[in-house]
């Protein structure tokens, strides 16, 4: 089984509570749970974590490169302000990263649509709540497979 990181920013242990109306009413548990049951059903071990401080983001990062085979990241705040998050997930290529957003970014402040993940994530998903990390977990399972193919061949 392949295993896939998913790592949460700061606030986002605040889920259920903050701001419901951008954020929903599901708690981080509530993700962490569906990201497993997702996980297990596509063949994938999830390994969930969630910490407010960035560099112990980054060693995530950097422990997932030598580990596993991909990363949901919901750098939170950290995504529009992280040079040391972009620059781990640059030294951790080619490990594919998708960038996670419970809201649409592009429909937030100006600030919030500038990601310092985005030039290295093979791909974001944006402003579907909870679902969007499904929807990632899915999108790596399918490069797996797709990867697996390419190496029979």
């Amino acid at each position: 089984m392949s295993t896939v990181f998913v790592l949460n920013g700061p606030n986002l242990n605040m889920l259920g509570r903050r701001e419901p109306s951008i954020y929903g009413v599901a708690t981080l548990e509530d993700i962490a749970e569906d990201c497993r049951k997702a996980g297990a059903s596509l063949g994938l071990t999830i390994d969930f974590r969630q910490s407010n401080h960035e560099g112990e983001l980054v060693g995530w990062i950097q422990e997932a490169a030598e580990g596993a085979s991909g990363i949901v990241l919901n750098a939170a705040a950290y995504t529009h302000t992280s040079i040391a998050i972009h620059d781990a997930i640059r030294a951790a290529a080619p490990l594919p990263v998708v960038e996670v957003h419970l809201s649409n970014i592009h429909a937030r402040e100006p600030f919030r649509h500038v990601s310092k993940v985005a030039p290295h994530a093979v791909g974001m998903i944006c402003g579907f709540g909870p679902l969007g990390y499904r929807l990632a977990l899915q999108a790596l399972a399918a490069r797996f497979a797709a990867d697996g193919e390419k190496k029979e061949v």
